[in-house]
């Protein structure tokens, strides 16, 4: 699904697998409903958590 990626993301490339804003992710990433962590002050995304966010929000 996401093969064109990384194993680690970006917010940036997170925003356009999912096509939302930048705030909406980082809101995700405060709530806990998409995993990540960060270097520093960037946000590194999993691929395997987004298509787990991905998955549970169609209820799959």
């Amino acid at each position: 699904m996401l093969n064109e990626f990384d194993d680690l993301l970006k917010v940036d490339e997170v925003c356009e697998i999912l096509r939302i804003g930048h705030n909406t992710i980082y809101g995700l990433l405060k709530d806990g409903k998409l995993k990540g962590f960060r270097c520093g002050r960037i946000w590194k995304i999993p691929k395997i958590a987004v298509e787990k966010y991905i998955l549970e929000s169609a209820g799959i």
